[in-house]
């Protein structure tokens, strides 16, 4: 039996000797063979008569459990009767962290599509990759973000709507909606990962992927409850701010309050006058928040949750001295889909990752795949309930996988005691402020500047974004090497790219350093 009319993602999922090994390792993880996930996260809560309860705020508004299943649903009507969805068809959302945006992802999956979230950063020469990699037939896009989707061109875009237009759509609709039939191993989503080569890599996750991370992290570190109020600023298009401000708090029939531009001190307000209990950000934004946390109540925190890139030791040190709360630090990876290595109250050991969490397990292993002694550094090998599913890259898959274990790029040590350090990125990729970046991407870019003869792209340590972009460039004409040319190219770049990814340290060269062999020699540069 097929899972879908458009079977385009289970065509293009890596054969099953090339997947990782998967561990259930309790009756929580097991999954009826029918299942759309839809169906415990937001219906549950409405058969179970908690349609009262507050689920989503921000600012300007508040819905309950009852608004946002009404609103899916309408969606989901429109999806199917207004622009022609059919199952397993890839639907990307272009939104900032707003209400409407949770309910179309809702509404793509009670639909039988398979949800492609986005960042409102990217610009039209990415969302066209992403459009073309995933053959994408649908677009659902905020208002405010339409200039740049309007530059998009795809052979494979049958139909993009705009939010006030969606709305329009949905008035009229019934609020009621049958869940398309999937399969707990249907593709539910297709997250987009930075790689170290040009093209982004696809990987897919099913729907029992969805609801067993939800039994794995917040569980073991977080220990929610139905009175529990999320708050965080990553985007929902990084699968960390999906689980942390969607997947999570419903599971456990909390509410989220959300932010479409998370600034640090819309975060404090935030927390002081909505009494968030936790909150999910990345370590630059806890070191910006810690200066300015006097000024405001947040004696409601309970739970302070860091990923996306490496906790130093100083942060942890400072928020604790500041508040008297313990920031959980956490690694995931858009391949495994969450977190699956971090801490909790009992266990927290400072300096430290922390250890697998539930539904997970983790070893150090050397370029053979056999594991290195304690306190030895190697490569980061994880497997459990969710693992690396890349669509269409055989080659990348086998990169990743390796003996049934996930390989996830990383550098880190395990101590006597268990405890997992991190020791750094084991490629060329850069996190800075919680992004990860491609050098290899914002290389990519810089070379169409008609200035630019050659670049290379490292990462440099910074304090106040763990890791700054530099770019090494060599114009093709060197005596245009001044500060005045570094600012007309990263003014460019963030017109054509993403800003986030702009290189804010310029250096100009002569000469590339580079082998006999004209390979540029990173390591020189770093």
């Amino acid at each position: 039996m097929k899972h879908y009319v458009d079977n385009f993602a289970h065509d293009s999922l890596p054969d099953v000797t090339l997947q990782p090994d998967y561990i259930f390792p309790s009756a929580e993880f097991q999954q009826p063979e029918m299942l759309n996930c839809v169906e415990r996260l937001l219906d549950y809560h409405i058969a179970n008569g908690h349609g009262d309860t507050s689920c989503l705020q921000t600012f300007d508004e508040s819905w309950t459990y009852q608004d946002l299943y009404e609103k899916a649903n309408q969606m989901a009507h429109v999806l199917v009767e207004n622009l022609g969805l059919k199952s397993g068809n890839r639907v990307l959302i272009r939104s900032a962290n707003n209400p409407m945006m949770v309910a179309c992802w809702y509404a793509i999956l009670k639909a039988g599509g398979i949800v492609v979230a986005t960042m409102p950063l990217l610009r039209s020469k990415e969302l066209t990759t992403i459009i073309d990699c995933a053959e994408i037939s649908h677009v659902l896009c905020d208002d405010s973000l339409i200039e740049e989707m309007n530059l998009v061109k795809s052979p494979f875009l049958k139909s993009v709507s705009f939010y006030e237009k969606l709305k329009t759509l949905m008035a009229g609709k019934p609020k009621d909606f049958t869940n398309y039939h999937s399969k707990s191993d249907s593709v539910a989503l297709i997250g987009f990962t930075s790689g170290t080569t040009g093209l982004p890599k696809m990987t897919a996750h099913y729907h029992k992927d969805i609801l067993n991370i939800c039994e794995a992290f917040p569980q073991y570190s977080l220990q929610p409850t139905a009175e529990d109020v999320f708050t965080g600023s990553p985007p929902l298009g990084f699968t960390f701010g999906l689980g942390g401000l969607v997947l999570f708090p419903m599971y456990f029939g909390a509410s989220t309050f959300l932010i479409e531009k998370p600034t640090p001190d819309l975060l404090l307000k935030a927390i002081q006058d909505y009494k968030v209990t936790i909150c999910f950000t990345a370590p630059t934004a806890w070191r910006i928040i810690t200066t300015k946390v006097k000024e405001y109540n947040v004696s409601s925190l309970r739970k302070c949750v860091s990923a996306g890139e490496t906790l130093p030791m100083k942060v942890w040190e400072d928020w604790y001295k500041a508040t008297g709360l313990k920031i959980i630090d956490g690694i995931g990876a858009t391949e495994m889909l969450h977190i699956f290595i971090s801490s909790n109250e009992e266990n927290m050991r400072p300096g430290a990752t922390g250890l697998a969490v539930t539904g997970y397990e983790a070893k150090i292993v050397d370029k053979k795949g056999n594991e290195v002694a304690t306190d030895e550094a190697g490569r980061l090998a994880v497997r459990g309930i969710t693992g690396c599913k890349y669509l269409n890259r055989e080659e990348k898959q086998k990169e990743y996988v390796e003996n049934g274990w996930n390989l996830t790029g990383d550098i880190f040590k395990k101590d006597e005691d268990g405890y997992f350090c991190f020791v750094a990125r084991g490629d060329d990729m850069i996190i800075s402020s919680g992004y990860n970046i491609a050098a290899i991407e914002v290389e990519s870019v810089l070379l169409t500047h008609d200035e630019i003869l050659e670049c290379a792209v490292i990462g440099l340590p910074d304090e106040e974004r763990g890791m700054l972009v530099c770019a090494y460039i060599v114009l093709k004409d060197h005596s245009k090497a001044q500060d005045e040319t570094a600012k007309t190219i990263k003014d460019w770049f963030k017109e054509v790219a993403a800003p986030y990814k702009y290189p804010r340290e310029i250096r100009f060269l002569e000469a590339l350093p580079k082998t006999e062999t004209g390979k540029i020699q990173r390591f020189k540069l770093k």
